[in-house]
């Protein structure tokens, strides 16, 4: 086995300096200047034309996105449901007699309903005096109509659950106040369950409760009638978008539940009713919203 000889230090450091300068054959670090020019132009050429090609890609993309909607919606065509106030597991459960356990969520609903303060409405939205239909306002061709204006909701269509009369949302008497709101989806319009209506209807209900729980809606079909049920009205509808509709103010419905059983376990089944909108198995905020509503003492 043939054994290498180990250069001296200054042997090795000499090569090593030729190998970054030299300065016979004016190489560095092994190639000549009109090398390494070449080598330069190449890598300039290559991500030129990689930087153009990414360019024309993202600009032809472009040409087919709307700025204003998205373009592709068929995994919400289902609008969900959610409840205000709003906890990691949907449980509302509080002690009447102990603020403490109630005030986060008299808070988040002060915090939520502060846009539908009837001064905001005034300020950003319109008064529509339309009792039945869409609020349509399609663009007319390429020329855009925008911004979009959106229907006041104003706060006190809330009534006992607006926070105007009770600050505590019922909370307190134990009479809580839940808000029902359904999610944005753009361009939806929910059709009623029949041709003489100009809203859909929302409903709670405890399937398995067998006392009398008492649920009173806030905007409803029928203040006189006990069996009246919460409603959209269609005026809020069609949602165009945050960009295009930027002062939009999604409509909710209040429910007021009374006549509780109390240290009792509710479990609350909310829902919408429309035409097109389907109650799904594998989605369980498809339409409506579950949760467990338990008032103690």
């Amino acid at each position: 086995m043939e054994i290498k000889e180990k250069k001296p230090r200054g042997q090795a450091l000499a090569e090593f300096k030729q190998f970054i300068w030299n300065p016979r054959t004016r190489e560095f670090l092994g190639r000549t200047g009109s090398s390494w020019a070449l080598i330069l132009l190449f890598y300039l050429v290559f991500y030129a034309f990689l930087t153009a090609l990414f360019s024309l890609t993202m600009w032809v993309m472009l040409q087919t996105i709307d700025e204003y909607t998205p373009k592709y919606t068929d995994r919400l065509s289902n609008p969900g449901l959610m409840i205000r106030p709003k906890t990691d597991s949907l449980d509302i459960v509080y002690n009447v007699s102990d603020s403490s356990s109630w005030n986060a969520s008299v808070s988040a609903l002060n915090n939520f309903l502060l846009s539908y303060n009837d001064s905001n409405q005034a300020d950003n939205n319109v008064p529509c005096n339309f009792t039945s239909g869409y609020n349509l306002q399609d663009d007319s061709g390429d020329v855009r109509n925008h911004p979009k204006t959106a229907c006041q909701f104003n706060r006190s269509l809330l009534a006992s659950c607006s926070g105007d009369d009770d600050p505590t949302y019922g909370y307190s008497r134990g009479t809580p106040c839940v808000l029902i709101k359904m999610n944005r989806v753009i361009n939806f319009r929910p059709e009623p369950l029949f041709t003489n209506q100009t809203y859909v209807t929302v409903n709670c209900s405890a399937p398995k409760s067998a006392d009398g729980l008492l649920a009173t809606y806030f905007p409803s079909s029928s203040s006189a009638d006990a069996n009246s049920y919460g409603i959209l009205s269609l005026k809020y509808f069609p949602y165009y978008g945050k960009k295009a509709q930027t002062n939009y103010t999604q409509p909710i419905v209040a429910v007021q539940f009374s006549n509780l059983t109390m240290n009792t376990d509710y479990n609350i089944k909310c829902a919408i009713y429309a035409k097109n909108i389907k109650f799904e198995t594998r989605d369980n905020f498809a339409g409506r919203v579950n949760f467990k509503l338990r008032v103690n003492q």
